[in-house]
């Protein structure tokens, strides 16, 4: 599913217009996009947490020369689901 079956999807679940549908949208995506650049968590029970995890720097090896090279420590996204939604999925 694409960014506009979503926003479809969304119009027709909440008998609203598909320009409201993806202003909505966009507001979640922003939102939750802002959070996590602040080091927030979200959780949204019954969906799950999305959180960042830090990652530490290391040493890796490119796979083409075989070299050792030095990976920088970073920040990544993170989702755990849900009981909820795992229950939904494994049905």
């Amino acid at each position: 599913m694409n960014k506009q079956e979503l926003v479809s999807a969304i119009a027709d679940e909440a008998q609203i217009t598909k320009v409201e549908a993806d202003k909505a949208l966009t507001a979640i995506v922003d939102t939750l996009t802002s959070c996590l650049a602040g080091g927030d968590k979200v959780t949204l029970v019954g969906f799950g947490t999305f959180s960042v995890a830090e990652r530490a720097a290391r040493t890796g090896k490119n796979p083409q020369t075989g070299k050792e090279i030095q990976i920088p420590a970073s920040k990544a996204p993170k989702f755990k689901p849900g009981n909820t939604l795992k229950e939904l999925i494994n049905k």
